[in-house]
């Protein structure tokens, strides 16, 4: 038998994926409702794996039990945590609990008489190893930016994070910048933070970095404009995180360069958790460079859609190479 229908079924999840992984590299933005389908689609095969089970009794029904309840207790958790604790967007969040929900455990494939995936694991809990296999995967994206910049002849400290670009490409480009006018650092300005300053005062970066000096004294703001959601798409605005607290020591409004707290304190949600200091550094280094450090990221749908192709084909990656080493 080639597969069960369930786990046949589970198939139709990949090219969500694939459009989910594209759409997310060209636009960083995901919809909302592509998620509900999806857990109820997942809820619905877990019922039907369930019923034909029941009660459990023999060894396949309480090890479908162990597995199902450590990728809904655990694996699907995981991704809140992870986003709770800034380490995932939104969407990588909700699209991992999809596949705790969808794969809780190892589907099977029988192809020209081979049974894939090729590598199983003990533990047998599919959601974990397309985790694992997407961890690895994400873990070569640095590699590959240090590579790229190693071919194009930008050796430097920062190179597996960041990689030189044309200030004037920063409008339709995704990421952050990876310095500020000191020099490289993690924490420069969200390039959606910026495309949003720019939408709220009406201007484009050309404007910005012609009349740097005028643009940045404060009484220059006239007319505000809505910022949107800062992405290279105009949509709908979504929660950019919260803005910081730039007031004066003493109390009273600090002196405020380029309108950077006007701006955070007009717009009704922040700004991908920037704070005025970050957005004056992040604007005095556009205005003033012509090629800039961009952080580009990679949105970790993509490296889980990839995940989810190897792990329904090769299998758990992770375990292969503990048991290449005598590990496992």
């Amino acid at each position: 038998m080639f597969a069960t229908l369930p786990d046949l079924l589970r198939l139709l999840v990949v090219p969500v994926f694939a459009w989910a992984a594209i759409r997310d590299v060209r636009t960083r933005r995901l919809p909302n409702r592509i998620w509900p389908p999806l857990y109820l689609f997942g809820a619905v095969l877990l019922v039907w794996e369930a019923v034909s089970l029941w009660p459990f009794a023999g060894f396949d029904g309480r090890i479908f039990l162990v597995r199902a309840a450590i990728s809904l207790l655990f694996v699907a958790p995981l991704g809140y945590a992870f986003w709770y604790l800034g380490a995932f967007g939104g969407a990588d969040a909700k699209a991992m609990i999809a596949l705790a929900v969808i794969f809780p455990t190892f589907p099977a494939y029988e192809v020209a008489g081979l049974l894939f995936p090729l590598v199983g694991t003990d533990l047998g809990v599919f959601s974990l190893t397309i985790l694992t296999n997407t961890v690895l995967l994400g873990l070569a994206y640095p590699v590959g930016l240090a590579v790229l910049n190693l071919v194009r002849g930008e050796v430097s400290s920062s190179m597996f994070f960041a990689r030189p670009v044309a200030t004037d490409s920063l409008p339709a480009r995704h990421g952050r910048l990876f310095e500020d006018p000191d020099g490289p650092t993690r924490g420069g300005l969200d390039l959606d933070a910026l495309r949003m300053y720019l939408r709220w005062r009406g201007i484009t970066l050309a404007d910005l970095r012609s009349d740097s000096e005028g643009l940045r004294d404060p009484a220059s703001v006239d007319e505000t404009f809505d910022p949107t959601d800062g992405g290279t798409q105009v949509g709908p605005r979504t929660d950019g995180g919260r803005a910081g607290d730039d007031a004066a020591p003493d109390g009273g409004t600090a002196v405020d360069p380029w309108a950077a707290e006007r701006f955070l304190d007009e717009i009704d949600h922040g700004a991908y958790g920037t704070d005025a200091a970050t957005l004056r550094d992040g604007l005095d280094v556009v205005a003033r460079e012509d090629r800039v450090l961009v952080s580009p990221g990679m949105p970790f749908v993509v490296p889980m859609a990839v995940g989810l192709v190897v792990s329904l084909t090769y299998g758990d990656a992770l375990f292969a190479l503990l048991g290449a080493v005598g590990l496992v």
